[in-house]
């Protein structure tokens, strides 16, 4: 068993920064593929970014590619988000999500593991 906490949400203008942190219970996790999902109110989850459990490869929704960076570190079982010049449509409740395999890329989302979720919200 996994278990994900997520930090570092919180308020933040248009052209803003803020980097999420997610950290996992298990060492074990290290060698998990790890991802960041988000759902604004009345809409699906959605993949948002995921990287695999070396580092090597990284994937990135289109609209969030040159803005946030997802990165690890394994040997504190965390994975982060940076996200840069944030918009207005990146509001949502962001959820980090662990998986032995690999994260899905495309709807519908099904890692193994979520956390709990750290709510993002842009203003204009």
């Amino acid at each position: 068993q996994v278990h994900l906490v997520e930090s570092g949400g919180g308020l933040v203008q248009a052209g803003g920064s803020l980097r999420l942190s997610c950290a996992a219970s298990a060492r074990t996790a290290s060698t998990y593929a790890m991802g960041w999902f988000r759902q604004a109110p009345g809409k699906e989850r959605e993949f948002v970014a995921a990287i695999s459990w070396s580092g090597g490869s990284i994937y990135y929704k289109n609209s969030v590619k040159g803005r946030f960076t997802i990165s690890r570190d394994n040997a504190k079982s965390t994975v982060y988000l940076q996200m840069n010049s944030l918009k207005p449509e990146d509001t949502a409740v962001y959820y980090c999500a662990a998986d032995r395999g690999h994260i899905a890329t495309v709807p519908p989302p099904d890692p193994e593991y979520w956390g709990q979720g750290t709510q993002v919200t842009v203003s204009s």
